[in-house]
């Protein structure tokens, strides 16, 4: 047969590599639902305990909210466990159109189209609406599904540097011969948690006449002053062409995203988005508490302003404390750590403590850019984040690393 022992031994011995250099990413099982506090099998195997989270995208605290679960048991009860179709065969209910419409009204857009995933929204949205005439200009760090889904598109890419505007600018000068133009960049940029500076975004799309699209997933339901998104803190609302963004962080943490924005881009992906045309639909009991998601926001700003005092309360903590942090306003705090194995080891002695977070290291950031990502919840209290600042102090005191740079830790561990 063709996988035989030889080939097996070759990818075990891969797998063994990874493992030796402190790299090998470990098994955790949740035992419990979605929350600020959750019990955790660590290692397979182990006795189950009870540990805070603080790296889950439960930015708003809605995954096990009562009202939302209720109203997903309301759409498994009335509408059913799965649609069994795509969306343009037999696949659309009532609700799907509701839940549409209420993005589309959230986000101040002409029309939304729902996906069964942000990255099956990404992964269409190109192809859709652009051809070999057109040309994408995007961020250097957008998120790895915009790049999946420009890869599958026949427009030129290009790219420009880190919310770099004058290098934008030169971009959108030297493909001024193209049709259409269209900059990519993501709202919130996930492993950093910077925004992307969208006004000044929007008047060079206008100053060349291109169109901009924003992966907002990491901003739609918190950032902005009532919870719309990255577009809604800047002022520019009514100039972004294209949100994509998901239900699967602040919007309740299950599933699902969608396209939203000009109608007819939207029409178009409705026409021919693959993912659109041959995935199935979202589930009832998905897309029904999707929509309470989107009523008790709406309502009231309560737990998006909660999670920005959250935010302020450890970003001031874990300063003080003395690691190395991004700067920024958003709830994605980076502890740099520079080197993968201290991230490692790090966020396996911070679950010691009682806190569950995880390293990041190449390939899912740049190499020498090893972090723990904290993101912070309104389900955290304020004790909560007191004890994970601590804890924080206590490990990085043990690895000496309080009060150093980056050029100080690479000093101590290397990249």
């Amino acid at each position: 047969m063709a996988y035989d022992d030889k080939i097996r031994a070759a990818y075990r011995a891969e797998i063994e590599a990874i493992r030796e250099k402190g790299l090998y990413k470990e098994k955790r099982f949740i035992c419990s639902p979605q929350g600020a506090e959750i019990l955790v099998e660590y290692p397979e195997g182990a006795p189950r305990e009870k540990v805070l989270n603080f790296c889950a995208n439960n930015y708003l605290g809605l995954s096990s909210h009562p009202e939302v679960v209720a109203a997903a048991h309301r759409g498994l009860d009335e509408r059913g466990y799965g649609m069994s179709s795509v969306r343009f065969i037999c696949g659309t209910q009532d609700i799907h159109r509701e839940l549409q419409d209420k993005v589309s009204e959230f986000l101040g857009m002409e029309s939304t189209l729902l996906f069964p995933s942000c990255m099956d929204a990404n992964s269409g949205v190109f192809e859709a609406i652009l051809g070999k005439n057109d040309v994408i200009i995007a961020d250097r760090l957008i998120h790895a599904s915009l790049v999946d889904g420009i890869r599958l598109c026949s427009a030129e890419y290009d790219t420009f540097k880190h919310m770099d505007m004058k290098h934008l600018e030169n971009k959108l000068i030297l493909h001024r011969d193209k049709r259409v133009r269209l900059v990519v960049t993501d709202g919130v940029f996930s492993m950093d948690g910077d925004l992307a500076p969208l006004d000044r975004m929007c008047e060079l799309c206008d100053r060349y006449g291109a169109m901009l699209l924003v992966d907002d997933s990491h901003g739609t339901g918190f950032i902005g002053r009532t919870g719309r998104g990255t577009h809604e803190h800047f002022g520019v609302m009514d100039r972004v062409d294209i949100i994509t963004t998901t239900f699967g962080k602040g919007l309740g943490g299950a599933s699902g995203g969608c396209v939203s924005g000009r109608r007819e881009l939207v029409e178009l992906c409705r026409q021919k988005a693959r993912p659109y045309l041959f995935s199935n639909s979202l589930a009832p009991a998905i897309v029904a508490a999707s929509i309470k998601v989107i009523e008790l926001i709406t309502g009231s700003t309560e737990r998006r302003d909660k999670l920005e005092r959250n935010t302020v309360r450890f970003r001031q903590g874990i300063t003080e404390v003395g690691l190395c942090v991004r700067e920024g306003e958003t709830p994605i705090v980076p502890v740099m750590l520079f080197n993968a194995k201290l991230a490692n080891d790090m966020a396996r002695d911070m679950y010691a403590e009682g806190i569950y977070v995880v390293g990041f290291f190449f390939p899912v950031v740049p190499a020498g850019a090893a972090r723990i990502r904290v993101q912070l919840s309104a389900a955290h209290e304020d004790h909560h984040i007191d004890r994970c600042v601590e804890a924080f102090r206590k490990v990085g005191e043990k690895y000496g690393i309080l009060g150093l740079d980056r050029n100080g830790i690479i000093e101590k561990y290397g990249m």
